[in-house]
Protein backbone atom coordinates (compact mmCIF):
# COMPACT_ATOMS: atom_id res chain seq x y z
CA UNK A 1 0.00 0.00 0.00
CA UNK A 2 1.16 3.60 -0.82
CA UNK A 3 1.26 6.04 1.80
CA UNK A 4 1.39 9.40 1.05
CA UNK A 5 1.33 12.51 3.05
CA UNK A 6 -1.55 14.97 3.58
CA UNK A 7 0.63 18.11 4.22
CA UNK A 8 0.35 21.52 2.59
CA UNK A 9 2.60 24.16 3.32
CA UNK A 10 2.33 27.91 3.23
CA UNK A 11 4.72 29.15 0.73
CA UNK A 12 7.03 26.70 -1.29
CA UNK A 13 5.98 23.33 -0.20
CA UNK A 14 4.03 21.90 -2.42
CA UNK A 15 -0.24 21.54 -2.06
CA UNK A 16 -0.89 17.58 -1.57
CA UNK A 17 -3.47 16.60 -3.48
CA UNK A 18 -6.95 17.00 -2.43
CA UNK A 19 -9.64 14.09 -1.57
CA UNK A 20 -10.99 12.65 -4.53
CA UNK A 21 -14.40 12.87 -4.73
CA UNK A 22 -14.68 9.05 -5.39
CA UNK A 23 -12.91 8.59 -1.80
CA UNK A 24 -15.11 10.54 -0.26
CA UNK A 25 -18.29 9.18 -1.43
CA UNK A 26 -16.83 5.46 -0.52
CA UNK A 27 -15.78 6.94 2.92
CA UNK A 28 -19.17 8.73 3.42
CA UNK A 29 -21.22 5.31 2.46
CA UNK A 30 -18.89 3.42 5.35
CA UNK A 31 -20.62 5.55 7.85
CA UNK A 32 -23.94 4.16 6.82
CA UNK A 33 -24.73 1.19 9.08
CA UNK A 34 -23.67 2.75 12.43
CA UNK A 35 -26.78 5.32 11.62
CA UNK A 36 -28.98 2.92 10.33
CA UNK A 37 -28.56 -0.02 13.12
CA UNK A 38 -28.23 3.13 15.77
CA UNK A 39 -31.17 5.10 14.89
CA UNK A 40 -33.60 2.26 14.49
CA UNK A 41 -32.60 1.18 18.29
CA UNK A 42 -32.84 5.02 19.12
CA UNK A 43 -36.70 5.11 17.77
CA UNK A 44 -37.85 1.28 17.85
CA UNK A 45 -36.19 -0.35 20.65
CA UNK A 46 -38.08 0.84 23.82
CA UNK A 47 -41.85 1.04 22.04
CA UNK A 48 -40.55 -3.15 20.85
CA UNK A 49 -39.50 -3.95 24.26
CA UNK A 50 -42.59 -2.30 26.44
CA UNK A 51 -45.21 -3.58 23.72
CA UNK A 52 -43.78 -6.05 21.38
CA UNK A 53 -41.94 -8.95 24.20
CA UNK A 54 -44.09 -6.99 26.32
CA UNK A 55 -41.21 -6.61 28.96
CA UNK A 56 -41.30 -4.95 31.75
CA UNK A 57 -40.51 -1.58 31.93
CA UNK A 58 -38.01 -1.74 34.78
CA UNK A 59 -36.49 -4.38 32.83
CA UNK A 60 -36.62 -2.46 29.94
CA UNK A 61 -34.68 0.42 31.64
CA UNK A 62 -31.92 -1.58 32.44
CA UNK A 63 -31.07 -3.15 29.44
CA UNK A 64 -31.41 0.24 27.73
CA UNK A 65 -29.30 1.92 30.45
CA UNK A 66 -26.47 -0.64 31.21
CA UNK A 67 -26.41 -1.68 27.49
CA UNK A 68 -25.38 1.81 26.31
CA UNK A 69 -23.29 1.87 29.62
CA UNK A 70 -21.28 -1.13 28.72
CA UNK A 71 -21.32 0.02 25.12
CA UNK A 72 -19.73 3.37 25.80
CA UNK A 73 -17.28 1.95 28.40
CA UNK A 74 -15.45 -0.18 25.66
CA UNK A 75 -15.71 2.68 23.11
CA UNK A 76 -11.92 4.14 25.01
CA UNK A 77 -10.76 0.70 25.20
CA UNK A 78 -11.17 -0.26 21.91
CA UNK A 79 -9.67 3.01 20.66
CA UNK A 80 -6.94 2.52 22.49
CA UNK A 81 -6.42 -1.28 21.27
CA UNK A 82 -6.58 0.23 17.94
CA UNK A 83 -3.96 2.38 18.59
CA UNK A 84 -1.74 0.10 20.19
CA UNK A 85 -2.58 -2.69 17.23
CA UNK A 86 0.18 -1.92 13.97
CA UNK A 87 -0.07 -1.20 10.07
CA UNK A 88 -1.06 -4.42 8.29
CA UNK A 89 -0.64 -4.19 4.14
CA UNK A 90 -4.29 -2.91 3.85
CA UNK A 91 -3.97 -0.27 6.67
CA UNK A 92 -4.56 -0.18 10.46
CA UNK A 93 -7.83 0.78 10.54
CA UNK A 94 -9.42 -0.86 7.99
CA UNK A 95 -9.18 -4.76 9.08
CA UNK A 96 -10.59 -3.40 12.25
CA UNK A 97 -14.03 -2.46 10.75
CA UNK A 98 -13.72 -5.25 8.06
CA UNK A 99 -13.25 -7.92 10.47
CA UNK A 100 -15.62 -6.44 12.98
CA UNK A 101 -18.77 -6.76 10.34
CA UNK A 102 -19.89 -9.75 10.39
CA UNK A 103 -20.19 -10.47 13.42
CA UNK A 104 -22.58 -6.99 13.83
CA UNK A 105 -24.57 -8.15 11.04
CA UNK A 106 -25.45 -11.18 13.33
CA UNK A 107 -25.84 -9.37 16.86
CA UNK A 108 -27.92 -7.21 15.40
CA UNK A 109 -30.34 -9.94 13.55
CA UNK A 110 -30.35 -11.99 16.95
CA UNK A 111 -31.38 -8.90 18.69
CA UNK A 112 -34.41 -7.98 17.15
CA UNK A 113 -35.28 -11.99 16.65
CA UNK A 114 -38.08 -13.50 19.77
CA UNK A 115 -36.52 -17.19 20.18
CA UNK A 116 -40.10 -18.45 21.20
CA UNK A 117 -43.56 -17.31 21.46
CA UNK A 118 -43.62 -17.25 25.18
CA UNK A 119 -40.42 -16.79 27.51
CA UNK A 120 -39.85 -16.29 31.01
CA UNK A 121 -39.07 -12.66 32.38
CA UNK A 122 -35.88 -13.94 33.05
CA UNK A 123 -35.31 -15.07 29.76
CA UNK A 124 -36.52 -12.32 27.86
CA UNK A 125 -33.95 -10.05 29.77
CA UNK A 126 -31.14 -12.26 29.98
CA UNK A 127 -31.43 -12.75 26.22
CA UNK A 128 -31.73 -9.30 24.91
CA UNK A 129 -29.32 -7.81 27.56
CA UNK A 130 -26.72 -9.98 25.74
CA UNK A 131 -27.68 -9.39 22.17
CA UNK A 132 -27.73 -6.19 22.93
CA UNK A 133 -23.90 -6.24 24.28
CA UNK A 134 -22.74 -7.70 21.78
CA UNK A 135 -24.26 -5.91 19.02
CA UNK A 136 -22.83 -2.66 20.65
CA UNK A 137 -19.06 -4.27 21.17
CA UNK A 138 -18.71 -5.46 17.86
CA UNK A 139 -20.43 -1.80 16.30
CA UNK A 140 -17.80 -0.05 18.42
CA UNK A 141 -14.60 -2.08 16.84
CA UNK A 142 -16.65 -1.07 13.53
CA UNK A 143 -17.11 2.74 14.17
CA UNK A 144 -14.31 3.61 16.38
CA UNK A 145 -11.31 2.84 13.63
CA UNK A 146 -14.25 4.35 10.96
CA UNK A 147 -14.38 7.52 12.44
CA UNK A 148 -10.52 8.16 13.48
CA UNK A 149 -10.42 7.22 9.03
CA UNK A 150 -11.61 11.06 8.41
CA UNK A 151 -7.83 12.56 10.02
CA UNK A 152 -6.38 10.01 7.41
CA UNK A 153 -8.00 10.73 4.10
CA UNK A 154 -5.68 12.54 2.90
CA UNK A 155 -5.64 16.84 1.69
CA UNK A 156 -5.89 19.55 4.35
CA UNK A 157 -7.92 20.29 6.85
CA UNK A 158 -10.84 21.68 4.37
CA UNK A 159 -10.60 18.92 2.26
CA UNK A 160 -11.67 16.92 5.93
CA UNK A 161 -14.36 18.98 6.67
CA UNK A 162 -15.70 18.34 3.07
CA UNK A 163 -15.38 14.78 3.33
CA UNK A 164 -17.10 15.31 6.84
CA UNK A 165 -20.38 16.97 5.01
CA UNK A 166 -20.55 13.97 3.04
CA UNK A 167 -19.80 11.61 5.51
CA UNK A 168 -22.94 13.18 7.71
CA UNK A 169 -24.99 13.49 4.24
CA UNK A 170 -24.84 9.85 3.97
CA UNK A 171 -25.22 9.31 7.54
CA UNK A 172 -28.42 11.04 8.08
CA UNK A 173 -29.97 9.51 4.20
CA UNK A 174 -29.01 6.22 5.95
CA UNK A 175 -30.88 7.22 9.30
CA UNK A 176 -33.58 7.83 7.08
CA UNK A 177 -33.25 4.55 5.38
CA UNK A 178 -33.27 2.97 8.41
CA UNK A 179 -36.13 4.54 9.69
CA UNK A 180 -37.72 4.35 6.69
CA UNK A 181 -37.07 0.02 6.28
CA UNK A 182 -38.15 -0.06 10.10
CA UNK A 183 -40.81 2.44 10.41
CA UNK A 184 -42.81 0.74 6.95
CA UNK A 185 -42.37 -2.61 7.47
CA UNK A 186 -43.08 -2.30 11.23
CA UNK A 187 -45.21 0.24 11.68
CA UNK A 188 -48.07 -0.87 9.76
CA UNK A 189 -48.87 -3.42 12.78
CA UNK A 190 -48.57 -0.44 15.32
CA UNK A 191 -51.02 0.78 13.60
CA UNK A 192 -53.08 -1.39 13.45
CA UNK A 193 -52.64 -1.74 17.18
CA UNK A 194 -53.64 1.96 17.44
CA UNK A 195 -56.45 1.70 15.77
CA UNK A 196 -57.87 -1.10 17.62
CA UNK A 197 -57.40 0.59 21.15
CA UNK A 198 -59.09 4.05 19.78
CA UNK A 199 -62.01 1.57 19.09
CA UNK A 200 -61.83 0.22 22.53
CA UNK A 201 -62.36 1.43 25.74
CA UNK A 202 -60.12 -1.63 27.50
CA UNK A 203 -56.33 -1.15 29.10
CA UNK A 204 -55.48 -3.89 26.95
CA UNK A 205 -54.96 -4.69 23.59
CA UNK A 206 -58.01 -6.75 22.55
CA UNK A 207 -58.16 -10.02 20.49
CA UNK A 208 -61.52 -10.76 19.86
CA UNK A 209 -61.10 -9.67 16.23
CA UNK A 210 -58.08 -10.97 15.55
CA UNK A 211 -57.06 -15.03 15.36
CA UNK A 212 -55.15 -16.24 17.92
CA UNK A 213 -52.72 -18.96 18.10
CA UNK A 214 -53.05 -22.13 20.37
CA UNK A 215 -50.43 -20.39 22.38
CA UNK A 216 -52.49 -17.64 23.51
CA UNK A 217 -50.29 -15.38 21.58
CA UNK A 218 -52.52 -13.13 19.04
CA UNK A 219 -51.56 -13.43 15.29
CA UNK A 220 -50.90 -9.92 15.36
CA UNK A 221 -48.29 -9.55 18.11
CA UNK A 222 -46.73 -12.55 15.86
CA UNK A 223 -46.49 -11.00 12.86
CA UNK A 224 -45.45 -7.68 14.75
CA UNK A 225 -42.56 -9.59 15.83
CA UNK A 226 -41.54 -11.33 12.45
CA UNK A 227 -41.68 -7.89 10.87
CA UNK A 228 -39.57 -6.47 12.90
CA UNK A 229 -37.17 -9.99 12.11
CA UNK A 230 -37.46 -8.77 8.78
CA UNK A 231 -36.16 -5.35 9.45
CA UNK A 232 -33.33 -6.26 11.10
CA UNK A 233 -31.89 -8.75 8.21
CA UNK A 234 -32.63 -5.93 5.46
CA UNK A 235 -30.25 -3.66 7.36
CA UNK A 236 -27.49 -6.58 8.46
CA UNK A 237 -27.58 -6.95 4.31
CA UNK A 238 -27.22 -2.99 3.93
CA UNK A 239 -24.61 -3.16 6.74
CA UNK A 240 -22.52 -5.62 4.32
CA UNK A 241 -22.48 -3.98 1.31
CA UNK A 242 -21.52 -0.62 2.83
CA UNK A 243 -18.89 -2.23 4.28
CA UNK A 244 -17.55 -3.83 0.82
CA UNK A 245 -18.43 -0.18 -0.48
CA UNK A 246 -15.90 1.33 2.05
CA UNK A 247 -12.73 -1.43 2.01
CA UNK A 248 -12.80 -1.07 -2.16
CA UNK A 249 -12.88 2.27 -1.99
CA UNK A 250 -10.71 3.68 0.89
CA UNK A 251 -7.19 3.73 1.50
CA UNK A 252 -5.42 4.90 4.40
CA UNK A 253 -2.89 8.33 3.75
CA UNK A 254 -0.51 9.53 6.24
CA UNK A 255 -1.87 12.85 7.75
CA UNK A 256 0.75 15.53 9.70
CA UNK A 257 2.52 14.62 12.93
CA UNK A 258 1.48 10.62 12.63
CA UNK A 259 2.54 7.61 11.07
CA UNK A 260 -0.42 5.46 11.66
CA UNK A 261 1.71 3.42 13.83
CA UNK A 262 1.69 1.55 17.03
CA UNK A 263 1.81 4.27 20.48
CA UNK A 264 4.27 3.19 23.52
CA UNK A 265 2.22 5.09 26.09
CA UNK A 266 0.17 3.50 28.65
CA UNK A 267 -3.81 3.53 28.55
CA UNK A 268 -4.10 5.25 31.76
CA UNK A 269 -1.34 7.51 30.48
CA UNK A 270 -2.61 8.24 26.93
CA UNK A 271 -5.98 8.87 28.24
CA UNK A 272 -5.09 11.53 30.91
CA UNK A 273 -3.42 13.15 27.93
CA UNK A 274 -6.17 13.47 26.15
CA UNK A 275 -9.10 14.12 28.89
CA UNK A 276 -6.86 16.98 30.20
CA UNK A 277 -6.66 18.99 26.77
CA UNK A 278 -8.89 21.54 27.95
CA UNK A 279 -10.76 22.45 24.35
CA UNK A 280 -12.02 18.67 23.88
CA UNK A 281 -12.99 18.35 27.07
CA UNK A 282 -15.36 21.76 26.47
CA UNK A 283 -16.21 20.39 23.32
CA UNK A 284 -17.04 16.83 24.25
CA UNK A 285 -19.42 17.74 27.18
CA UNK A 286 -21.13 20.25 24.88
CA UNK A 287 -21.64 17.57 22.50
CA UNK A 288 -22.92 15.42 25.23
CA UNK A 289 -25.40 17.34 26.88
CA UNK A 290 -26.84 18.49 23.03
CA UNK A 291 -26.50 14.72 22.54
CA UNK A 292 -28.77 13.98 25.42
CA UNK A 293 -31.19 16.08 24.61
CA UNK A 294 -31.88 15.48 21.49
CA UNK A 295 -31.94 11.32 22.15
CA UNK A 296 -34.25 12.24 25.00
CA UNK A 297 -36.76 13.61 22.54
CA UNK A 298 -35.71 10.75 19.91
CA UNK A 299 -36.53 7.91 22.75
CA UNK A 300 -39.86 8.89 23.33
CA UNK A 301 -40.77 10.23 20.52
CA UNK A 302 -42.51 6.73 19.46
CA UNK A 303 -44.53 6.51 22.86
CA UNK A 304 -45.22 10.56 22.79
CA UNK A 305 -47.32 10.00 19.77
CA UNK A 306 -48.73 7.22 20.34
CA UNK A 307 -49.90 7.94 24.19
CA UNK A 308 -49.73 11.40 24.71
CA UNK A 309 -50.63 12.72 21.18
CA UNK A 310 -53.18 10.64 19.33
CA UNK A 311 -50.68 10.63 16.66
CA UNK A 312 -49.81 6.43 16.99
CA UNK A 313 -50.89 5.70 13.12
CA UNK A 314 -48.71 8.56 11.93
CA UNK A 315 -45.62 8.39 13.77
CA UNK A 316 -43.22 5.99 11.43
CA UNK A 317 -44.50 9.15 8.66
CA UNK A 318 -43.67 11.63 10.63
CA UNK A 319 -40.25 10.32 11.70
CA UNK A 320 -39.59 10.09 7.67
CA UNK A 321 -40.31 13.72 7.72
CA UNK A 322 -37.60 14.52 10.23
CA UNK A 323 -34.55 12.73 8.64
CA UNK A 324 -36.04 13.55 5.13
CA UNK A 325 -35.74 17.16 5.96
CA UNK A 326 -32.38 16.45 8.22
CA UNK A 327 -30.81 14.83 4.69
CA UNK A 328 -31.91 17.85 2.60
CA UNK A 329 -30.36 20.39 5.22
CA UNK A 330 -26.79 18.99 5.78
CA UNK A 331 -25.33 21.14 2.59
CA UNK A 332 -26.99 23.92 4.11
CA UNK A 333 -25.38 23.99 7.32
CA UNK A 334 -21.94 22.91 5.38
CA UNK A 335 -22.62 26.16 3.56
CA UNK A 336 -23.20 28.21 7.02
CA UNK A 337 -20.24 26.54 8.47
CA UNK A 338 -17.79 27.93 5.84
CA UNK A 339 -19.38 31.31 5.50
CA UNK A 340 -20.02 32.20 9.10
CA UNK A 341 -17.76 29.39 11.63
CA UNK A 342 -18.35 26.71 12.81
CA UNK A 343 -19.60 27.76 16.63
CA UNK A 344 -21.63 30.42 15.36
CA UNK A 345 -23.67 27.88 12.99
CA UNK A 346 -23.89 25.40 15.91
CA UNK A 347 -26.00 28.10 17.58
CA UNK A 348 -27.96 28.65 14.77
CA UNK A 349 -28.73 24.70 14.53
CA UNK A 350 -29.35 24.19 17.77
CA UNK A 351 -31.06 26.75 18.82
CA UNK A 352 -33.80 25.73 16.22
CA UNK A 353 -35.09 22.36 18.35
CA UNK A 354 -36.28 24.45 20.99
CA UNK A 355 -39.40 25.81 19.36
CA UNK A 356 -40.26 22.78 17.67
CA UNK A 357 -39.99 20.53 20.53
CA UNK A 358 -42.42 23.22 22.42
CA UNK A 359 -44.82 23.44 20.00
CA UNK A 360 -45.03 19.25 19.25
CA UNK A 361 -45.21 18.92 23.33
CA UNK A 362 -48.52 21.75 23.44
CA UNK A 363 -50.46 20.18 20.46
CA UNK A 364 -52.56 17.09 20.05
CA UNK A 365 -53.86 15.51 16.91
CA UNK A 366 -52.94 17.83 14.57
CA UNK A 367 -50.99 16.57 11.82
CA UNK A 368 -50.05 19.98 9.54
CA UNK A 369 -48.53 21.32 12.62
CA UNK A 370 -46.38 18.21 13.62
CA UNK A 371 -45.51 17.96 9.82
CA UNK A 372 -43.77 21.75 10.31
CA UNK A 373 -42.47 20.74 13.17
CA UNK A 374 -41.21 18.10 12.06
CA UNK A 375 -39.38 19.42 9.42
CA UNK A 376 -37.81 21.79 11.85
CA UNK A 377 -36.43 19.50 14.22
CA UNK A 378 -34.93 17.65 11.20
CA UNK A 379 -33.15 20.60 10.51
CA UNK A 380 -31.28 21.22 13.86
CA UNK A 381 -30.62 17.53 13.39
CA UNK A 382 -28.73 17.95 10.43
CA UNK A 383 -26.49 20.76 12.61
CA UNK A 384 -25.80 18.07 15.30
CA UNK A 385 -24.70 15.37 13.17
CA UNK A 386 -22.32 17.74 11.02
CA UNK A 387 -20.83 20.44 13.43
CA UNK A 388 -19.34 18.12 16.48
CA UNK A 389 -17.86 15.99 14.41
CA UNK A 390 -16.72 18.64 11.80
CA UNK A 391 -15.01 20.62 14.92
CA UNK A 392 -13.56 16.98 16.27
CA UNK A 393 -10.27 17.45 13.52
CA UNK A 394 -9.56 20.80 14.81
CA UNK A 395 -9.21 19.35 18.73
CA UNK A 396 -7.35 16.71 17.41
CA UNK A 397 -4.51 19.01 15.69
CA UNK A 398 -4.54 21.75 18.46
CA UNK A 399 -3.36 18.17 20.25
CA UNK A 400 -0.86 17.89 18.05
CA UNK A 401 0.90 20.96 17.78
CA UNK A 402 0.86 21.14 21.48
CA UNK A 403 2.15 17.49 22.00
CA UNK A 404 4.11 16.86 18.76
CA UNK A 405 6.12 13.82 20.77
CA UNK A 406 2.64 12.21 21.52
CA UNK A 407 1.66 10.76 18.08
CA UNK A 408 -1.05 8.62 16.69
CA UNK A 409 -3.58 8.80 19.76
CA UNK A 410 -6.69 9.56 16.83
CA UNK A 411 -8.26 6.80 17.36
CA UNK A 412 -8.42 7.26 21.39
CA UNK A 413 -9.82 10.58 20.70
CA UNK A 414 -12.35 9.26 18.15
CA UNK A 415 -13.01 6.62 21.00
CA UNK A 416 -13.82 9.05 23.79
CA UNK A 417 -15.81 11.33 21.87
CA UNK A 418 -18.60 8.79 20.88
CA UNK A 419 -18.62 7.39 24.61
CA UNK A 420 -19.68 10.67 25.80
CA UNK A 421 -22.22 10.36 23.16
CA UNK A 422 -23.54 6.86 23.62
CA UNK A 423 -23.12 7.01 27.60
CA UNK A 424 -25.44 10.20 26.91
CA UNK A 425 -27.87 7.91 24.99
CA UNK A 426 -28.16 5.17 27.18
CA UNK A 427 -28.82 7.93 30.14
CA UNK A 428 -31.43 9.41 28.11
CA UNK A 429 -33.63 6.09 27.05
CA UNK A 430 -32.71 4.54 30.51
CA UNK A 431 -34.06 7.25 32.70
CA UNK A 432 -36.89 8.25 30.65
CA UNK A 433 -37.64 4.12 30.48
CA UNK A 434 -37.44 4.24 34.40
CA UNK A 435 -39.07 7.36 34.89
CA UNK A 436 -42.54 5.38 32.99
CA UNK A 437 -41.93 2.54 35.30
CA UNK A 438 -42.33 4.38 38.32
CA UNK A 439 -45.27 6.11 37.03
CA UNK A 440 -46.98 3.14 36.17
CA UNK A 441 -46.76 2.45 32.22
CA UNK A 442 -48.36 -0.97 31.51
CA UNK A 443 -46.60 -3.16 28.73
CA UNK A 444 -49.27 -3.58 25.83
CA UNK A 445 -51.76 -1.19 27.58
CA UNK A 446 -54.20 0.57 25.15
CA UNK A 447 -54.86 3.30 27.81
CA UNK A 448 -52.27 4.89 30.56
CA UNK A 449 -53.14 6.94 33.87
CA UNK A 450 -52.31 10.68 33.60
CA UNK A 451 -49.04 10.55 35.19
CA UNK A 452 -47.36 8.06 32.00
CA UNK A 453 -48.87 11.16 30.23
CA UNK A 454 -47.85 13.99 31.60
CA UNK A 455 -44.14 12.10 32.30
CA UNK A 456 -44.31 11.50 28.60
CA UNK A 457 -44.86 15.44 28.04
CA UNK A 458 -42.07 16.16 30.40
CA UNK A 459 -39.55 13.61 28.93
CA UNK A 460 -40.06 14.75 25.63
CA UNK A 461 -39.87 18.52 26.03
CA UNK A 462 -38.85 20.24 29.29
CA UNK A 463 -36.00 18.06 29.84
CA UNK A 464 -34.38 17.64 26.42
CA UNK A 465 -34.42 22.04 26.37
CA UNK A 466 -32.98 22.11 29.73
CA UNK A 467 -30.25 19.79 28.30
CA UNK A 468 -29.93 21.65 25.35
CA UNK A 469 -29.32 25.05 26.81
CA UNK A 470 -26.66 23.80 28.81
CA UNK A 471 -25.14 22.18 25.31
CA UNK A 472 -24.74 25.78 23.99
CA UNK A 473 -23.73 27.43 27.12
CA UNK A 474 -20.99 24.85 26.93
CA UNK A 475 -20.22 25.47 23.07
CA UNK A 476 -19.74 29.41 23.64
CA UNK A 477 -16.48 29.20 26.07
CA UNK A 478 -15.31 26.18 23.10
CA UNK A 479 -12.13 28.06 22.55
CA UNK A 480 -11.00 27.44 18.92
CA UNK A 481 -12.89 29.78 16.89
CA UNK A 482 -12.01 30.76 12.49
CA UNK A 483 -8.69 32.51 13.62
CA UNK A 484 -7.20 29.68 16.34
CA UNK A 485 -8.13 27.31 13.72
CA UNK A 486 -6.66 29.05 11.02
CA UNK A 487 -3.53 29.55 13.65
CA UNK A 488 -3.36 25.85 14.13
CA UNK A 489 -3.56 24.85 10.62
CA UNK A 490 0.18 26.91 9.95
CA UNK A 491 1.47 24.95 13.14
CA UNK A 492 0.80 22.12 11.79
CA UNK A 493 1.95 22.66 8.55
CA UNK A 494 5.40 24.02 9.70
CA UNK A 495 5.76 20.89 11.79
CA UNK A 496 5.19 18.50 9.35
CA UNK A 497 7.42 20.39 6.80
CA UNK A 498 10.15 20.32 10.03
CA UNK A 499 9.53 16.57 9.81
CA UNK A 500 9.74 15.61 6.21
CA UNK A 501 12.65 18.03 5.74
CA UNK A 502 14.75 15.49 8.77
CA UNK A 503 13.57 12.70 7.68
CA UNK A 504 15.24 13.46 4.21
CA UNK A 505 17.81 14.42 5.72
CA UNK A 506 18.07 11.55 7.72
CA UNK A 507 18.23 9.38 4.52
CA UNK A 508 20.65 11.56 2.76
Amino acid sequence: MRIVSAMENDNNQPRAPGIPLSRKLCYAVGGMPYQMTSNAKGFFMQIFLLDVVEMGAFSASIILFLGRAWDAITDPLIGYTVSKSGRTRIGKLIPWIVFSMPLGVLSYIMLWYTPQDAMSPASNFCWYFTWCCLFDTFMSCYHVPYSSLNMFLGGNERDRDSATGYRMGMEVFATLAGATIQGQIVGVYHAKKSQACSSQNDTKLPVGNVTTSPDGISETLQNTRRAYLTAALLLGLLYFLCCLVLFIGVKEQLAPLSKLDRINKSYLTSMKMVVCHIPYVQLVFGFLFSSIAFQMAQGNFALFCTHAADMGQYFQHLVLILLTAATLSIPLWQTLLVKLGKKTTIFIGLSSYIPALTVISLVRSNFPVFIIMSVLAGTSLAALYLLPWSMLPDVVDDFKVKNPSCQDLEPLFYSCYVFFNKFGGGMAIGVSTLVLHFAGYKPGACRHNPEVIYSLRILFAPVPICLLLVGIVMFYFYPINEERRQQIQKALRKAGAENSMKEEELRI
